[in-house]
């Protein structure tokens, strides 16, 4: 084993697939996470379970580790800022507290004059009234949700009251583009101008969920080179070290615009595990313990489908696959409606 011990924070099935990639690299992996059935402990070396906000435990899971990264971005700012101190922590913790808050992250963006859709702060319920030119739009809580959690489509003001939305929260309204598709752009920065970048990976989402994402995307050249030269230049502001995502909307005229930023491994970037010679995984792992950088070459064509909920079920009990295709089963013990359970990939 290498003397390298990587300490992941979150214990979900990115963690998992972390500590596959590690292992492969012949380093150990410790996980820390709030989830006592977390799947990823099916996985890591070693599984600590306590609340990020534990300091004693937070203490000894840093003392059995060498680096420190994480794999979703929920995790408080400043338990991270605390790990930092004692152990590197990538991407580092200030790259969180600014994804961690969509209207910061937008911001962000529009400062680099790279395009995102028209957004505005609220702050209270009266701040829709003068907002009918942002309509329809999606109205997000500021911090937190994913998978469509704390986010209301609006196509009028008329609409708001049946919602049931809670105004003690703050939001940020986006007003929504006339959509023709949804890619993502998977780039793993090793440091300055030191990057490999995946091409873009066509998504199709089912009720906010990621159902599907296909390479190569449908995409003209001159779209193809935006969303790299756009990720690059992100990554390169935010002096990224690790794997990170840039998710992007096409509209029906060919405008893009970056949707949001990743901070982390992602889920349309798990096909990569079959259709690289390096997958987001590995090349994540290697950048935050400061291994050796090897030039991506793509394999295959691919698609990767979510298995959501209870279509897991047919493929545990009946794992008939073709020769191009390969099953992941994220082992989490119950499963749940709109629940992430595993993923198939096919090569094409």
């Amino acid at each position: 084993m290498s003397e390298i011990t990587l300490g992941i924070l979150g214990g979900g099935q990115l963690g998992s697939m972390l500590s596959t990639a590690a292992k492969k690299l012949k380093i150990r992996t410790v996980i820390y996470s709030d989830d006592k059935n977390a799947p990823a402990q099916n996985f890591c070396d070693e599984f600590i379970f306590g609340e990020y906000s534990n300091k004693n435990q937070i203490y000894e899971f840093v003392k059995k580790v060498t680096v420190i990264t994480y794999e979703f971005e929920n995790i408080p700012f400043e338990t991270l800022n605390e790990i930092n101190k004692l152990k590197t922590v990538s991407p580092k913790p200030s790259i969180i507290r600014l994804i961690q808050h969509r209207l910061a992250e937008k911001d962000f963006v529009n400062k680099l004059n790279i395009r995102t859709t028209r957004y505005v702060s609220v702050e209270k319920k009266s701040d829709l009234d003068s907002l009918e030119d942002f309509l329809p739009g999606i109205l997000k809580t500021t911090t937190m949700g994913y998978d469509g959690k704390g986010q209301y489509p609006i196509k009028n003001l008329e609409q708001v009251d049946t919602l049931n939305i809670d105004f003690s929260k703050e939001y940020i309204l986006e007003k929504l583009v006339k959509l023709k598709k949804e890619v993502s752009v998977i780039i793993t920065r090793f440091g300055n101008n030191k990057y490999e970048i995946y091409e873009p990976i066509e998504n199709i989402h089912e009720n906010q969920i990621l159902r599907k994402s296909m390479i190569p995307a449908d995409l003209d050249n001159k779209l193809i080179e935006q969303s790299k030269e756009w990720s690059i230049q992100i990554s390169e502001e935010l002096k990224y070290i690790g794997t990170l995502c840039v998710e992007f909307f096409v509209d029906r005229n060919n405008n893009l615009y970056v949707n949001e930023i990743a901070p982390r491994v992602h889920n349309s970037g798990h096909l990569t595990i079959n259709s690289f010679n390096v997958s987001q995984f590995e090349n994540h792992v290697r950048a935050v313990c400061s291994l050796e950088q090897i030039p991506l070459k793509k394999l295959y064509n691919a698609e990767m489908i979510n298995l959501i909920g209870d279509e897991i079920k047919t493929y545990r009990q009946n794992l008939n696959l073709k020769e191009n295709e390969f099953f992941f089963d994220y082992l989490k013990k119950e499963v749940k409606h709109n629940r992430k359970m595993g993923h198939l990939t096919r090569l094409k």
